[in-house]
């Protein structure tokens, strides 16, 4: 029997992972939003999360339990709210992999333009640094030999382990992930991490209440660009 025969039928492999199911979780506009603002890593309400996708309680609780089922965020009680987060760095990493290949939506307004500049500037990639300023730093550390790019490792080097030691950054290796707004490499993994939180705990950068963009204090603008011999701007 040939394959042009027409009584041969291909069997459906119910084995196979339902990656249309999947896709169909992310990609409805309401949740691929809420997905979206999650990625700065913290925890929102359903409330909060609401709002950021534009519709109503009983909808969001809604759209939220399908991904809370599908383990793409997880749910945690406090008192009278529930808080949500992303499940995992893999998914986050999932998440961001989308955003690189997906078009840019154009921003209509002066707010939203403003919000985009910022995002692109400095951002959370759920745990690490994100944007121009997170690919600048990670290009000086590799001109200054503090880090040797070994897709998809950054390994640090003696000398960067001196360099961050007065930091308190752990001997810890990075991990390279594509950043959607500047399409190159920034540190990610153990060590991008850990960048991250001593840029917050330090005050360097602080948090955007509304999203996951990141503001250089002037304090950071001066001990980052010294320290890396990067431009903030």
């Amino acid at each position: 029997m040939s394959l042009d025969d027409p009584c041969f039928v291909l069997e459906r492999n119910e084995t196979e992972p339902d990656i249309a199911k999947l896709a169909a979780l992310i990609t409805e506009p309401a949740r691929a939003a809420m997905l979206m603002h999650l990625l700065d890593g913290r925890s929102w309400t359903a409330a909060e999360l609401g709002r950021v996708a534009g519709v109503g309680a009983p909808t969001a609780s809604v759209h939220l339990r399908k991904l809370v089922d599908a383990q793409l965020i997880q749910m945690s009680p406090a008192g009278r709210h529930r808080y949500f987060r992303i499940a995992n760095e893999e998914i986050a990493r999932l998440l961001e992999q989308l955003s690189r290949l997906a078009p840019t939506k154009p921003a209509q307004t002066v707010g939203a333009k403003r919000a985009s500049s910022s995002l692109r500037r400095c951002r959370l990639c759920y745990d690490h640094l994100a944007g121009r300023l997170a690919v600048a730093i990670t290009e000086s550390m590799i001109r200054k030999a503090w880090l040797i790019e070994m897709e998809p490792w950054y390994r640090l080097t003696d000398t960067g382990r001196e360099a961050l030691a007065e930091l308190g950054v752990e001997r810890v290796d990075g991990r390279t992930c594509m950043d959607w707004s500047e399409r190159r490499l920034h540190l990610a993994g153990p060590l991008g991490q850990q960048l991250a939180q001593v840029c917050l705990a330090r005050k360097w950068l602080q948090r955007d209440p509304r999203s996951r963009a990141l503001r250089i204090t002037p304090e950071g603008a001066d001990f980052l660009g010294g320290l890396f011999g990067v431009s903030i701007t």
